[in-house]
């Protein structure tokens, strides 16, 4: 199988198969159909790999269906043993994979090496300790004893984004082998590499054939294939809700597969008048700026109490200015801020501060792009935005902020929960009762407070609304990844 090359840190060079993962061998589409690997930090072409049709989608599933029949019969603590050899593997090989994530999606190398790998690592780990605990419970019924027990729902698909891609495939892969279903993966077209990296650790760590399958592809044929094949019993994805809509539907019209959803946010960060005001500053920038503001749970809009509010605005200025983030290559560890994933996004994200800067909004710092080349945009904050400007209501999805001014609390958590969204906030106060009112009010699926996301592999991750349903991380994200069967015995005399 051929292989896609690429220069790494500290110039390794780091080598993939090209091919798809399908029953533990690469090989080429089907219809020899390939996309072609772009480095958003200079707009240039990396090389080509396959891209899965609705016929590889097929052979997929076939190996899934054989690989299910084993991976269910292998005892937890093996399970265990297995997902506890592959957190191994990728901390061996933490330096290829964010490498892999920097030159195919302008993930800061540093970021990667600092949370989204060892994040996918600690999940693995968290995950293989459940693997022999997926228990039951027994009943007292009339006439009778009962027992439950939670059984693997089967073949399964993941479809995962491009903005941590190693992290999330993670959050999906450890649960659903964890309990024993069989796994096919769908990496984005924009952020294919780890994929091909992962999927040499999972035949060195000696999982069965079938048990996961990894397919490089667009949404079409490759995702909507998945989401409407008959033999699949879940999927989960993690993206936009435009596609989560289709997803959904999709299991609608065919077999009302198992559907969880991780969509968009429009994420609040609230800082009231009695916080720490240098640590509200410090979580409220990198809620807005960390991956270039490319995260669902972005902090985009940011609340400040009136009576603080120049002042937050004057420091939050000063911060910026002092510290501008350093534009360049994402592998350079001198590297503060990357590039945008690319060119579509890069003009959807200028489009967006175009209609702030015409809607009347403040525009305190940034709104133009960077350089010459690749896909880069200057950090930017607009201050007295209107609630109904489209940059206040809609997710850009790059790191612009928007500021504006509350009274009350009561104000504040109006304004908050006014949004299609639902999947992070943030709360900056020292008065824990008024921390404790405000997050029980909050139409969140998580909230922070004073900080910005604090991802733990134990704690559940998920929307509310149209940020989705289902939860990844955290004891709950098993119950999606099973069914409960009842067994109920009469007495006899």
């Amino acid at each position: 199988m051929a292989t896609i090359t690429v220069t790494g840190a500290a110039g390794r060079q780091i080598s993939v198969p090209t091919g798809l993962f399908i029953h533990n061998e690469f090989t080429p589409s089907s219809s020899n159909s390939t996309l072609t690997v772009e480095n958003p930090t200079t707009g240039s072409p990396l090389g080509t790999i396959s891209a899965a049709t609705a016929a590889d989608v097929d052979r997929a599933v076939t190996s899934a269906t054989t690989g299910f029949q084993t991976w269910r019969a292998t005892p937890g603590p093996e399970r265990g043993r297995l997902l506890l050899k592959l957190a191994d593997l990728i901390e061996r090989d933490a330096e290829e994979f964010a490498s892999l994530e920097a030159v195919d999606a302008g993930i800061l190398y540093t970021d990667s090496m600092g949370m989204n790998i060892p994040q996918a690592v600690s999940n693995l780990r968290y995950y293989a300790g459940w693997a022999d605990k997926i228990d039951g419970k027994t009943l007292d019924i009339p006439g009778g004893v009962g027992y439950t027990f939670r059984e693997p729902l089967g073949v399964c698909a993941a479809i995962v984004p491009w903005n941590a891609p190693l992290m999330i495939t993670i959050w999906k892969l450890a649960p659903a082998l964890a309990t024993g279903n069989a796994l096919i993966i769908k990496t984005s077209e924009n952020s294919p590499l780890y994929g091909q990296k992962l999927a040499q650790l999972i035949l060195e760590a000696g999982f069965p054939p079938g048990v996961v399958n990894i397919l490089a592809g667009y949404g079409l044929p490759a995702g909507q294939s998945l989401a409407e094949h008959a033999l699949i019993r879940k999927v989960s994805f993690t993206g936009s809700s435009a596609t989560g809509r289709k997803i959904l539907a999709a299991a609608a019209k065919t077999n009302l597969k198992k559907v969880s959803l991780e969509l968009g946010g429009k994420g609040p960060s609230i800082v009231f008048d009695d916080c720490d005001l240098a640590n509200a500053l410090l979580w409220t920038r990198i809620g807005i700026t960390a991956n270039n503001g490319q995260i669902c749970a972005a902090g985009s809009r940011i609340y400040v109490q009136d009576t603080i509010y120049e002042k937050f605005l004057d420091a939050y200025v000063r911060a910026a200015k002092e510290n501008p983030g350093v534009a360049g290559d994402p592998l350079d560890p001198a590297t503060t801020k990357g590039p945008i994933v690319n060119g579509d996004q890069h003009r959807k994200i200028l489009g967006y501060i175009a209609q702030g800067k015409e809607g009347g909004a403040r525009l305190l710092f940034g709104g133009e792009t960077v350089g010459e080349k690749g896909y880069f945009v200057e950090n930017t904050a607009f201050a007295d935005v209107d609630e109904g400007a489209t940059i206040m209501k809609e997710e850009i999805f790059g790191p612009v902020a928007s500021i504006a001014k509350f009274s009350s609390e009561e104000e504040v958590i109006r304004k908050a929960n006014d949004t299609l969204h639902g999947l992070s906030a943030a709360v900056f106060t020292n008065d824990v009762n008024r921390a404790y009112r405000v997050s029980r009010a909050l139409e969140s699926g998580q909230v922070t407070v004073n900080a910005w996301a604090m991802l733990s592999a134990n704690a559940p991750f998920g929307g509310v609304k149209e940020s989705g349903f289902g939860r990844d991380m955290g004891e709950e994200a098993l119950e999606g990844w099973t069914s409960v069967k009842t067994v109920k015995y009469m007495i006899l005399p």
